[in-house]
């Protein structure tokens, strides 16, 4: 009994806490001015087998509606344009723009990129879904990439690969956490996060990651939130890391952060008139139906503990996404059903004392037995369930009560948790065997490493393949490496461990777009412009009501000095930083009696003036 209250107490500790900081080394999000004006890069999502969402955003000092120039090509030249046009974004979103590009052939390599004032992006790469008879295909699957506990190695090590045909995002893409003021790799704001401000500040410092804005470039992205991007553990109408009394209503921070998530994410809207939702579907070919879900904002009941977790009334997903997705896996004709979801489906359970986590669904038993017996009521095939959140690997059958461990007999489907990006994993090593031992149907479990996983599938099996970095300390000094793959063989609904990592699909591999946009550096010594000196990524909130904070990036170290003014030219506020070093720096303003209107902000580098237009309410 005791090892196993070790194991419930090392399981407790995985995710439910915040991230230690790593060793101080320079961060990786240094901006380049040949990225102007695009330095956040460019990404694609949801592919489709005619069309695609292509992602960007412009950092400007304009307010209003601007026009940027996109276009789509078969060649990394961007010479074959198939696709191109004219899309409006504005301060409204951020600035951030996306494209639902129609009319693409599909299971097709394609390259894209915008153009703005003569400005070019990156050039990015995707791929369209296939259609008919696929043999095979390959993703990477990741989670839980908390920006102060470490690098990004993970999402640098899939993108060197050119093996893929996408990556799963299965949630907390941010943390919402504040910082604690240590090392290079503090969050951006330094505070928790609240406000869709705060939201966009966020995403917008993980977007400039070398590594993500790499993985983003090469790969169509899909992906669902879980809690970390709102608020830690949060369901429908609140989370257990939100104080409504000193943080505000909670319906106001989760309507932030769905929006700066849809705002900031290449995901296509499945129901523009349900901000909300989030659950889709999306087809690749005969081989594969990917059927998203969101199993934390839409219709999740807090969580509880003891009896209560039987209850038949909670919902993790609600009545209105099970009818759906039961009535997607029936009609769904391809051979593999793969859910690609938040929380742990499996039980996980320690003797005499019960679920070790009811936030995952053994804290919804009575639903996570609906959505069992829809798919046995139906004859379903072929399920496969993808994890994230608990910040640790498994690869776990999904047992019914005639479950018999030797055989995989009485399993409904097979679930593949992957680990972090970054995200702490346990403090304590468990012995697998402990765990087995409690949980028979529970095949392979790593809790101390970070990683990605490979989702591999083709018509004899689904494999899954766990890698792992060798530290997420250091950008510079690290490795990846295969530990060990499971596989569930077509029809059998249980898991088989694989001796081998599995073989890329023919035809996978593309030509590599460049590493840079075709763009010349902006000179430092240009008197014409300030670019080549500073990167005004903009001022915070917009329009304010007592304060705001403006975000600029130098180039190279310089003399510096600022001056709100109204709109009559007269200086409300003066602020002499003086000499400042290259890097990320924050002026905030806090003038809670100004008239409501118009305020410019004149930001002088070596004496050169940029400005950003404010609107105060």
């Amino acid at each position: 009994m005791r090892l196993l209250l070790t194991f419930a107490a090392a399981l407790l500790s995985m995710s439910w806490a915040y991230s230690q900081k790593p060793g101080d080394i320079a961060a990786r999000t240094t901006l380049d001015s040949r990225f102007s004006p695009f330095y956040h890069g460019v990404a694609s999502g949801d592919p489709m087998p005619d069309r695609v969402m292509i992602w960007t955003r412009v950092t400007t000092q304009a307010l209003g509606p601007i026009q940027v120039n996109w276009a789509m090509a078969t060649d990394t030249g961007m010479t074959n344009v198939v696709r191109s046009g004219v899309a409006a974004t504005s301060d409204t979103i951020d600035h951030t723009l996306k494209v639902d590009v129609t009319g693409l052939n599909p299971g097709t390599w394609y390259y894209y990129r915008f153009e703005y004032q003569g400005r070019y992006s990156l050039t990015g790469r995707t791929y369209t879904a296939p259609v008919g008879d696929i043999d095979s295909l390959r993703f990477g699957v990741v989670s839980c990439s908390n920006y102060e506990a470490g690098y990004f190695n993970a999402y640098g090590a899939l993108a060197r690969r050119n093996d893929l045909y996408g990556i799963f995002h299965l949630g907390d893409y941010i943390y919402e956490g504040g910082g604690d003021g240590q090392g290079d790799r503090d969050h951006d704001p330094d505070h928790e996060i609240l406000d869709l401000t705060d939201y966009r500040i966020r995403h917008s410092q993980h977007k400039l990651d070398e590594d993500l804005r790499c993985l983003h470039q090469l790969y169509p992205f899909v992906t669902v939130w879980d809690d970390h991007e709102s608020a830690n553990d949060s369901y429908k109408d609140g989370a257990e890391a939100h104080d409504a009394g000193s943080e505000g209503p909670w319906a106001d921070r989760k309507t932030a952060a769905i929006q700066a998530y849809k705002e900031w994410m290449p995901l296509r809207d499945p129901d523009p008139g349900n901000r909300e939702r989030i659950w889709r579907t999306l087809h690749y070919g005969d081989l594969m139906d990917l059927i998203m879900l969101d199993t934390r904002l839409y219709a999740r009941d807090e969580q509880v503990t003891g009896s209560g977790i039987d209850d038949v009334t909670r919902n993790m997903i609600g009545p209105e996404q099970l009818g759906w997705l039961s009535q997607s896996l029936q009609n769904s004709t391809a051979q593999w059903k793969v859910l690609g979801q938040q929380v742990m489906m499996a039980p996980l359970e320690v003797p005499f004392i019960g679920p070790v986590n009811t936030d995952q669904w053994d804290g919804y038993r009575a639903e996570r037995q609906r959505l069992y017996d829809s798919i046995l009521t139906r004859q379903i095939d072929n399920v496969v369930v993808l994890t994230g959140d608990i910040h640790s690997a498994w690869a776990n059958d999904l047992p019914t009560g005639t479950y018999i461990p030797a055989t995989g007999a009485g399993s409904v489907g097979v679930e593949f948790v992957c680990t972090s990006i970054t995200s702490t994993n346990s403090v304590v090593s468990v012995p697998v065997g402990i765990i087995n031992a409690a949980n028979p149907h529970i095949k392979y479990v790593n809790l101390s490493d970070h990683g990605y996983s490979l989702l591999d599938i083709n018509k004899a099996r689904a494999q899954n393949d766990y890698w792992y970095v060798t530290n997420v300390a250091n950008p510079n000094q690290y490795g990846d490496y295969w530990e060990e793959s499971w596989y569930c063989a077509d029809t059998t609904a249980h898991l088989q461990e694989s001796s081998d990592t599995s073989v890329a699909p023919v035809g996978v591999h593309a030509l590599t777009p460049p590493k840079f946009p075709p763009n010349l550096p902006i000179a430092v010594d240009d008197p014409t412009t300030t670019e080549g000196l500073v990167a005004l990524l903009g001022g915070y909130p917009n329009p304010f009501h007592t304060e705001f904070m403006l975000k600029y990036y130098l180039h190279a170290s310089a003399q510096v000095s600022l001056r709100l003014m109204d709109a009559q030219g007269r200086v409300v506020e003066v602020q002499n930083p003086g000499r400042q070093g290259v890097g990320l720096h924050i002026a905030d303003f806090h003038q809670p009696r100004l008239a409501n209107g118009i305020y410019v902000v004149e930001l002088t580098v070596n004496g050169r003036v940029a400005t950003q237009r404010m609107i105060k309410y």
